[in-house]
């Protein structure tokens, strides 16, 4: 009877333990993109005191978030509207934010992602805040993100704001 049990056990441990694997391994598109959002954010951030070189590194890595024909539409209420298209542009608007801005803590909350029927496509909506120097509230935006796979990578094709109430 023992003997039974210490076989049971060890069947459950085993299959507890592929299933993890599997899941590390194998991570669903969700996880995938709310990793990369996370990986973003943290690029997207400027640490006080960085160095040229890091700034200059960190808006090149920005940029590889994007696919090559990205758009991005800004509207954050006073302040002046911002349009991006294509992957150049982003980077050009990520250098010049860190050439002005000391230190910028961005983060992205309530993130929900849907993935498309064809798995190839998805949306994400989610709260950025920014934490920006010299004001105690942080600006808080919704925003809606849409992916689309390029080579296995989830790429960002689409990213605007959402008006909401105030």
């Amino acid at each position: 009877m023992r003997d039974w049990f210490v076989r049971l056990a060890f069947l459950g441990t085993l299959c507890a333990a592929l299933f993890c694997s599997w899941h590390w391994l194998f991570p669903s598109p969700q996880q995938v993109i709310r990793k990369r959002l996370s990986q973003l954010a943290a690029a997207a951030s400027i640490a006080p005191n960085e160095a040229p070189l890091v700034k200059l590194a960190k808006a090149q890595r920005l940029s590889t978030f994007f696919a090559m024909d990205a758009r991005v539409n800004v509207d954050i209420p006073g302040r002046a509207v911002q349009g991006f298209n294509g992957r150049d542009e982003i980077q050009q608007a990520a250098i010049g934010a860190r050439a002005i801005l000391n230190t910028l803590k961005v983060e992205f909350v309530d993130v929900v992602v849907e993935v498309g029927p064809d798995k190839k496509s998805a949306r994400a909506h989610l709260t950025a805040t920014a934490n920006l120097p010299g004001e105690k509230i942080p600006e808080v935006q919704e925003l809606e993100i849409g992916f689309t796979n390029i080579d296995r990578e989830w790429l960002i094709n689409q990213a605007q704001t959402i008006k909401t109430l105030r």
